[in-house]
């Protein structure tokens, strides 16, 4: 009987323990982070903006706040940290006059070389730019203007999702909208038709397993789509406060609403920048959510690049 009782106290023990990890896998929540490397401001660019995540290097760009006529390009290692200031190889200068307030960019590989596609938001010329880059040089390599329905559309994100002999299939945003679109893969000009999606679920969405009041007036950023477990990141900012949603089981072919996931969220809400926190892109690799910011308190600016702490996709 005693060496039942104890049997007895030690299965339910270890159930317990069982149920409770359950329950937190199944809510998994994330606020913590670690930096990465900084990404100085430039004499011309201040403004963190666009972001990816390679295999072995994470890009950040920075722009010329409030002209978005020239911006410059971050490598950096996402290991060491270390930082290198891109070269443009067209006059060999750090900066460039092609990519607009570059808000969101995705990296493509053709013909065995690296290329950045980069969304400039744009009202005129081009609204899509392509750079093709080889070690920390990079050379403009394509311009192409985006319409839906007829006119011109100026999505502020863009995540790659296939690459075929023939084509690149991008995936593209605008507000809480998601949309299509091709291009041929080896064209450096052309025209891109979007086409309508589905929307992504704000209102409602729970962080940490409760709604946060006032998430439809956080501002939108760029996002990630993870074409290989049809996962996509959409980070949402308001001043000190960064919120990354989650929407699982999502694809081109996706329509409606696509509902954020209930059981993994990120938040960031920083008391060492309290002036300002804000997540701009985000992008995965070797299954860690790394992302770029802006950053500042009341000692300046302090934009840089981070990872997730704990966080592996699964």
């Amino acid at each position: 009987m005693r060496s039942g009782g104890r049997l007895a106290v030690a299965v339910a023990t270890v159930l317990g323990f069982l149920v409770l990890s359950g329950s937190a896998a199944q809510a998994a929540y994330y606020n913590t982070y670690s930096d990465i490397a900084s990404i100085p401001n430039t004499s011309c660019c201040t403004g963190a903006q666009g972001f990816a995540a390679g295999s072995t290097y994470l890009y950040s760009i920075k722009n010329h706040t409030n002209y978005d006529d020239v911006s410059v390009i971050y490598r950096i290692h996402k290991t060491t940290g270390a930082r290198v200031l891109m070269t443009n190889g067209t006059n060999n200068t750090s900066t460039n006059p092609w990519l607009g307030h570059a808000n969101d960019m995705t990296i493509v590989d053709i013909d065995g070389q690296h290329h950045m596609f980069v969304v400039t938001m744009n009202a005129t010329g081009a609204q899509l730019v392509r750079l093709r880059y080889d070690g920390t040089t990079y050379y403009h390599a394509g311009s192409y203007q985006l319409r839906l329905d007829g006119a011109v559309a100026a999505p502020s994100g863009i995540s790659r999702v296939s690459v075929t002999s023939t084509t690149i299939t991008f995936m593209f945003k605008s507000g809480r909208t998601v949309y299509n679109g091709s291009l041929p893969l080896r064209a450096s000009s052309g025209t891109i038709d979007l086409t309508r999606a589905f929307d992504l679920q704000v209102e409602g969405a729970l962080v940490n397993g409760a709604p946060v009041p006032d998430l439809t007036t956080f501002l939108n950023q760029g996002f990630f789509y993870d074409a290989t477990k049809k996962v996509l990141y959409y980070p949402l900012t308001k001043d000190n406060r960064s919120i990354v949603l989650v929407y699982r089981n999502v694809s081109p072919a996706t329509t409606g609403t696509a509902p954020a996931a209930t059981d993994l969220s990120f938040r960031i809400t920083s008391s060492a920048y309290s002036t300002l926190f804000e997540i701009e892109g985000v992008g995965i690799s070797d299954g860690k959510l790394y992302f770029n910011t802006n950053r500042a308190n009341a000692s300046g600016a302090n934009d840089a690049v981070h990872v997730f702490d704990g966080y592996v996709a699964a």
